[in-house]
């Protein structure tokens, strides 16, 4: 996990999930019929039998792991102690049990309540326009100031060399050379001439750190990576323009619906600033991330996905 705390809150948030599920089971186990008091007493004798041989075979093996299975190991504290009942129906275990938590550390997602710097907003499917099923990575949010963001899947025909020297922009001659082949993204309506450029190499002399793992700006500095061949320019996204809020605009945009605001792992913001060998699966990042959100999400991505990520280009 390294130091990106968001990972953590996202095991916290699949684990919510996960009680929630143990909870809708067990009070399904609630409405099942009762048992028979013949059905009890085989339990109980099964129950008295098993721990009467358990406890024959235990003795020597209590001294021989004391150490190991202490509970000042820290193994076991802070999760539940289940007793395994040999004799427990299939329902019963599947009620009980809460379902193990597994997070893939290089492709989660979850909703977040409020907007924060490193998260994306997604189009709401209803939203037309250049911003129609768009990814936004916000790189700076303030209340008093305004945010701003960057669109992160909308990549352009070309590389960084072609589409700069064919359009007005600030990038120097030498900057494009040194990144010819790394891609470039429509980031949207604002200051169309600037790009920035977006990475996942470290926080080097004039970036941003937006995120674990996530970093806007340097291009300097990484220029410099690449002439020394420590730096791949492949995983560099260039991003032309970006996205702007006034103070309290996004707020009233979120308030009607028009985005989703979500926490997600460096691989998604990160698709398009990488070596063209890892671009594969699903390129429609934008409800690719929804159905990782899962629930009323994933049904939006089901019902809405559309031609990948260059099926609106402005």
């Amino acid at each position: 996990m390294g130091d990106d705390w968001r990972m953590f809150r996202a095991r916290l948030v699949a684990q919510e999930q996960a009680e929630e599920f143990r909870q809708s089971s067990e009070t399904s186990r609630q409405s099942f019929p009762q048992e028979t008091e013949e059905s009890k007493n085989h339990v109980q004798l099964g129950t008295m039998f098993a721990g009467a041989i358990s406890s024959l075979f235990s003795q020597g093996k209590h001294i021989e792991d004391d150490h190991h299975e202490s509970i000042f190991d820290g193994h076991n504290v802070g999760l539940p102690n289940e007793i395994e009942d040999p004799f427990a129906s299939e329902d019963e275990i599947v009620a009980v049990k809460k379902p193990t938590v597994e997070l893939d550390r290089h492709r989660w997602a979850h909703p977040i309540s409020h907007v924060e710097p490193g998260c994306v907003l997604l189009a709401n499917e209803k939203l037309g326009g250049v911003f129609h099923q768009t990814v936004v990575l916000i790189i700076d949010h303030h209340e008093s100031r305004g945010s701003t963001g960057i669109v992160v899947n909308r990549p352009l025909p070309g590389n960084l060399l072609k589409i700069a020297s064919e359009t007005t922009s600030h990038v120097d001659l030498s900057l494009k050379l040194a990144f010819n082949c790394a891609a470039v993204s429509y980031g949207g309506p604002v200051m169309q001439e600037d790009y920035s450029v977006l990475h996942g190499y470290g926080e080097v002399e004039g970036s941003k750190k937006v995120a674990p793992g996530i970093f806007v700006g340097g291009s300097k500095e990484l220029m410099n990576e690449v002439r020394r061949n420590n730096f791949d320019p492949h995983e560099a996204l260039f991003v032309k323009g970006h996205a702007a809020w006034v103070p309290s605009q996004l707020s009233r945009e979120i308030s009607k619906g028009v985005w989703y605001i979500a926490s997600v792992s460096p691989e998604f913001i990160l698709r398009y600033a990488s070596t063209p060998q890892s671009h594969k699966g699903n390129m429609d990042l934008w409800s690719d991330i929804l159905s990782c959100m899962g629930e009323e999400y994933a049904d939006v991505a089901k019902r809405h996905a559309g031609k990948g990520d260059k099926r609106l280009m402005p």
